[in-house]
């Protein structure tokens, strides 16, 4: 695992102008609005958060809102140059700190679409004399999992990883959580001085019924999350097409939403049975406790994964073209 950042942590990073590891000549390219406490706390994605906050650490409610601001815009996203593609960046960012401006403080980064709190960093929870980083392993643990049982749910459910990265001049452990089967984590920590740098990389659920793979494929790879969502029976059976049909209509540079008018069945017939599809595997997951549960009702899920699904009905796999 060592020196192992998942290929999503450039995205994750980009967006987190505080953190240690963050991309700031790709953050720089976001317009950022500051925001006043008051703004925040009429703002719904802003209000939310503190509410998440609060109710994980009741403390929070007296620390003063030292910071705050949202990012809007669009990034290109790192890709394969023959199909680059613009990253749409809305997020807003609060900084809680103790009150006279010393002592705790919290980062949190809400994606402003979803509602998600993608990023936690603590600072300054553990003494001076004793900084987090000079915990024990099974302390500094002990540490990261109250973070995540108190912000997102129960962090046993979770396969576990935790290594020192090398670095010479700083002190750095790397945990890694992650659902059993997946091949990304679900967390991605860092722990160094005296703060525990969370961040969510992961958070679909692991599909199981992949009837084919490379449905789309990306830098020659298939893309395991195009897959699991297309693999559905009920996308088959709307379309009348078997798995490998679909394939092989997709290779030839179709989208799906232009397979489904050739069979005159309208691009939001198709977005209902996959989007049904996806938030019932969460809720079921969430059920079973295989991921946290958050607490929102199929409607609110449906209209939060709008965003991530809408894009996957017109993408179009890159053609090589003959010379």
């Amino acid at each position: 695992m060592k020196k192992r950042l998942i290929g999503g942590i450039v995205a994750a990073a980009l967006l987190i102008p505080t953190a240690a590891f963050a991309a700031p000549t790709l953050y720089d390219m976001i317009k950022r609005t500051p925001m006043t406490a008051e703004q925040v706390k009429a703002d719904e994605v802003g209000n939310a958060t503190l509410e998440k906050l609060y109710k994980a650490y009741p403390e929070t409610k007296s620390f003063e809102i030292i910071d705050a601001s949202n990012a809007k815009g669009d990034v290109l996203k790192p890709a394969n140059p023959d199909d680059a593609t613009q990253l749409k960046v809305n997020q807003t960012s609060i900084i809680l700190q103790e009150k006279g401006g010393k002592g705790k403080k919290i980062t949190l980064h809400t994606n402003g679409i979803t509602g998600d709190i993608e990023h936690v960093n603590q600072e300054n929870w553990e003494p001076a004399s004793k900084p987090v980083i000079n915990l024990s392993e099974k302390e500094i643990k002990a540490k990261v999992d109250d973070l995540i049982n108190k912000m997102y749910g129960n962090a046993k459910v979770y396969e576990f990883a935790m290594e020192q990265m090398e670095n010479p001049d700083n002190k750095v452990w790397m945990l890694n959580y992650s659902i059993k089967g997946a091949e990304a984590p679900f967390f991605q920590v860092f722990v160094h001085d005296n703060a525990i740098d969370l961040m969510r990389v992961g958070g679909e659920p692991v599909q199981k019924n992949i009837k084919v793979e490379g449905l789309f494929t990306r830098d020659g790879k298939p893309d395991h999350t195009y897959d699991s969502i297309l693999n559905d029976d009920k996308l088959f059976a709307l379309l009348k097409i078997t798995p490998q049909q679909l394939k092989e209509e997709l290779a030839k540079g179709k989208s799906v939403a232009e397979i489904a008018a050739s069979k005159n069945i309208s691009k939001q017939q198709v977005y209902d049975v996959i989007a049904n599809t996806q938030v019932d595997i969460q809720l079921e997951a969430e059920k079973n406790g295989v991921v946290p549960n958050n607490n929102r009702s199929k409607e609110q899920m449906l209209k939060e994964i709008s965003p991530k699904l809408a894009p996957i009905l017109d993408h179009k796999n890159v053609t090589t073209k003959k010379k």
